[in-house]
């Protein structure tokens, strides 16, 4: 998607007559089986991938103990949110539209179900993208990271108590700070146990914070990109999604929060939970901004949260995300290793599968941490040689010490990608090449390749000898080109979206195979936006009035305000004041600074005051559930338009 602004600036250029030739035959929009370049590319990563032994197979399955009759998990409503064999088709030989590693790693992440994992400790894996883990205590279950929504973890919960006896949860365990962790807390507790103190909720220091900051200001960009990265609408199979490389999908139904009673900030500390102990390694800033692993001494496990899973993790996540310390990461892995390398029988983690017996263990400690430092280093090292980020991707390969570890495969992060955001962390998106400095934006730019490759036609006849070849990179880049010069260009709609398609089937990263085949689906059936996506009462309830405000900020449009106001919101329910000053240039919203004479005063709760100014919702109907105006109601209406609305999505694509 390009800004208003670059397509003001998009100068004319003349194309020739060939990129809408008349009579030309309607372009093939179908799914297509692999390529032959596509089938020799299958070929090729199975030979160089490591020898089978079994032990990832036999690890996957050890402790099962029983799954659900019924694979789906449906919410209150009736409707779908989990489907526990969407993925049993994944046996035998791998076809050749899926790379045969992500097909090999999907084939043990289908298992699904109850399983225990040492003396007090199971794990419910399969009913969500990531693992619930359960601990017997003296009264109850302790329950760590309860999956996504609701649904999940109350159907978790409740396999957990049919096959081992049903006992009350004492208390729950966030390991870090994203939904997949914390989700489904109320499947499993309620908030009255939680205030009565029957219930303790454990996290990491700066929890809430980080929870609340997460997604809020590039909330809309970051949903929609997380659209591709998850493969939304993908359907599981063959030619379509292929999980996520460390899991499955993920889930859908609700996403709850309760705030935790009581938070861990060093390594080290302990607790004794329900008769229990338990130490804590605080690793914030690895995998999440806020994050720790728990041990368990008397049965010898270590849950490594996500510091350390069944794949290479990301270092920025392609839906977007704060750039990760690679360093830092490895540092965490190389501090549980000395930790606890020596006293674990067994690591689990908050997906994948365990890895058993302490040799087992050390050694993916060990292994991760060196794949980390190996990707920071090298990174860096042609980084003060002067090369770009493009180039370190080229140059940094997995050396073989590393990459005969199965564990240290590229299934969710990639080399590729991890080392431009270890270059990115230390010196930013500018390459230093002024050409880069300011080119111009991706439609304008298009058009002038376009017209200086000779036009419409000779593009399409170059990207088809590059696919002929095998060469979907330079197809795509070339095809890129023209749909961006002209998205009306169904030919070329039609060959990119085979080309994206192709670099998907080869794809070892389900994440990298869920974007290729997000816009080929997007290319060739028109991206369809979808709604505003709505955020859980409990999510919006735990961002800080001021982190809201400063977020509807961002979406302040100075042109359309005309006299410049100055607006006070009382939260009626929170006992908070804002003052707004609506400028010329900026939106400055202070909570607890009122003006002292303001257009107007909105008086409400909360809820009432964000359906004003997120959901932009008729002044009248608010009045009517409650909101209270005193002064120039037309001051509220000047504010409401000089708002830009929630997107809904946008084009990704395509310009």
């Amino acid at each position: 998607m390009i800004t208003s602004f670059a397509r003001a600036s998009a100068l004319p250029l003349l194309l020739t007559a060939t990129m809408l030739s008349a009579g030309a035959p309607a372009a093939d929009t179908s799914a297509k089986p692999a390529s032959a370049a596509t089938v020799a590319a299958q070929q090729a990563m199975t030979k160089s991938l490591p020898a089978e032994d079994g032990r990832d197979a036999e690890f996957a399955q050890r402790g099962f103990i029983a799954t659900r009759a019924d694979p789906v998990i449906k919410n209150a409503q009736g409707k779908p949110v989990w489907n526990t064999a969407a993925y049993q088709f994944v046996s035998g030989p791998a076809p050749a539209t899926v790379n045969p590693s992500l097909w090999r790693e999907i084939g043990l992440l289908k298992a699904n179900g109850l399983f225990k994992v040492a003396n007090g400790i199971w794990q419910v894996r399969g009913f969500d993208v990531s693992n619930m883990t359960v601990i017997a205590g003296k009264t109850g279950w302790i329950v760590i990271d309860p999956l996504t929504s609701r649904e999940t973890a109350a159907a978790a919960l409740e396999l957990i108590n049919q096959q081992l006896g049903p006992r009350p949860v004492v208390a729950v365990i966030y390991s870090h700070s994203h939904a997949d962790h914390f989700g489904g807390v109320r499947g499993v507790v309620t908030d009255a146990d939680v205030t009565a103190g029957k219930v303790a909720i454990l996290a990491p220091a700066k929890f809430m914070e980080e929870t609340a900051s997460e997604n809020v200001m590039a909330g809309g960009a970051m949903g929609r990109r997380a659209n591709y990265q998850f493969g939304v609408g993908l359907v599981p199979g063959a030619q379509g999604q292929m999980g996520s490389g460390i899991g499955m999908g993920v889930a859908g139904g609700e996403i709850t929060l309760i705030a935790p009673t009581d938070t861990i900030s060093k390594t080290g500390e302990t607790r004794i939970v329900d008769g229990i102990p338990l130490e804590f390694q605080m690793v914030s800033g690895s995998e999440a901004p806020s994050e720790l692993n728990v041990y368990v001494a008397a049965p010898r496990v270590l849950l490594s949260a996500e510091m350390s899973t069944c794949s290479l993790h990301n270092i920025l996540t392609p839906r977007g995300a704060k750039v990760r310390d690679t360093h830092a990461w490895a540092g965490y892995l190389d501090e549980a290793l000395k930790l606890y390398g020596g006293r674990s029988d067994v690591v689990i983690s908050s997906h994948c599968w365990p890895r058993f017996g302490q040799a087992e263990v050390a050694s993916m400690l060990a292994s991760q941490r060196d794949n980390y430092r190996y990707l920071h280093d090298q990174t860096v090292r042609r980084m003060n040689q002067g090369e770009t980020m493009v180039e370190i991707a080229e140059d940094v390969v997995q050396p073989p010490e590393l990459a005969g570890q199965w564990f240290n495969h590229g299934y969710y992060g990639t080399y590729s990608h991890n080392s431009k955001a270890v270059y990115q962390f230390y010196l930013g998106w500018y390459d230093a090449v002024p050409a880069n400095l300011n080119p111009w934006p991706p439609a304008v730019r298009a058009r002038k390749y376009v017209s200086a490759m000779g036009g419409a036609g000779k593009v399409i006849t170059l990207a088809r000898k590059a696919m002929a070849a095998g060469d979907y990179r330079w197809s795509s880049d070339l095809l890129n080109q023209l749909v961006f010069a002209d998205p009306a260009n169904q030919a070329a709609r039609a060959l990119l979206a085979d080309s994206y398609e192709q670099q998907g089937y080869q794809a070892e990263s389900a994440i990298w195979r869920n974007q290729f085949l997000s816009a080929a689906r997007d290319l060739r059936q028109g991206y369809k936006p979808s709604g505003v996506n709505t955020q859980s009462q409990d999510m919006i309830a735990a961002v800080p009035t001021q982190l809201l405000m400063d977020s509807m900020a961002t979406r302040y449009d100075p042109a359309k305000i005309g006299t410049p106001l100055a607006i006070n919101l009382v939260l009626t329910d929170r006992n908070e004041t804002v003052g707004i000053d609506a400028g010329k240039t900026v939106l400055l919203a202070r909570v607890g600074s009122p003006s002292a004479s303001p257009a107007v005063t909105i008086k409400g709760p909360r809820r009432l005051i964000l359906g004003l100014l997120f959901l932009k919702l008729p002044l009248a109907q608010l009045q009517a559930a409650g909101l209270v105006i005193e002064g120039d109601a037309s001051a509220v209406a000047a504010l409401q338009a000089a708002l830009d609305p929630i997107p809904a999505g946008f084009t990704i694509a395509e310009p």
